[in-house]
């Protein structure tokens, strides 16, 4: 069985105007254990609705979203929320970090919403992302690529099945980018987590090995382009 299993997903938004707007419709899609996929997307072509969907952050208007053996759509707000601490890390373009709190409190905190927090694992995923002499900066005082790297730590914090990236090299320069895209690679594999990263920049998938193009997943995208 597929860690992540998804059939006859849909998600629409209303208009102001009125009517709807289709942005997501994935008839079949899966994702095995331990396995590392990127999705080619343009910018507002439904990639970040689509892993909004799968963590649970989005309900979907039908579909079933099968993680780990437990359907994602169906289980309650609290129940959504449970899942995704315990078996999703999460990795955002704007990284997400609390200003107010240290490099190792933002990892710790991460921890708190799973399994609890364990200070000596969050150490350990820091050193391992080069961040060893910073557990006590605050994100204001590191570069943008660092504050990535605290994103990756923070992501793992649970030991997760899954790890989503919504163009975690964003704001990165191009060779920040590429040592990013290294670097969350690797943590996966040595963690053991499953990727599926989504991107449109096409330097930075040229690295990836399994790149797809979400257009070709996402009906609402060919209905869209439909005369």
């Amino acid at each position: 069985m597929p860690l992540l299993s998804i059939k006859d997903l849909a998600k629409t938004y209303p208009l102001p105007g009125g009517g709807a707007h289709r942005v997501v419709e994935v008839v079949e899609f899966s994702l095995e254990a331990a396995e590392q996929l990127a999705l080619r997307g343009e910018s507002g072509s439904g990639k970040t609705t689509f892993l909004h969907l799968i963590a649970g952050i989005l309900a979907p208007d039908s579909g079933r979203i099968a993680l780990a053996g437990r359907d994602v759509a169906a289980l309650g707000e609290a129940a959504r929320d449970r899942l995704r601490a315990e078996t999703i890390g999460y990795i955002f373009q704007t990284f997400n970090l609390l200003q107010g709190h240290t490099v190792l409190e933002n990892v710790e905190f991460g921890m708190a919403f799973g399994r609890g927090v364990d200070r000596a694992y969050a150490e350990s995923l820091l050193r391992r992302v080069g961040l060893s002499d910073k557990l006590g900066h605050f994100p204001r005082q590191l570069s943008t690529g660092q504050q990535q790297r605290v994103a990756v730590a923070r992501a793992l914090a649970n030991h997760p099945k899954l790890v989503l990236a919504d163009e975690p090299t964003g704001n990165l320069d191009r060779r920040h980018a590429r040592e990013a895209l290294a670097l969350i690679r690797e943590v996966c594999r040595e963690c053991g987590a499953a990727l599926l990263l989504v991107s449109h920049d096409e330097q930075v998938l040229a690295g990836f090995g399994d790149v797809r193009d979400f257009a070709a997943l996402n009906r609402a995208l060919t209905a869209e382009a439909a005369p």
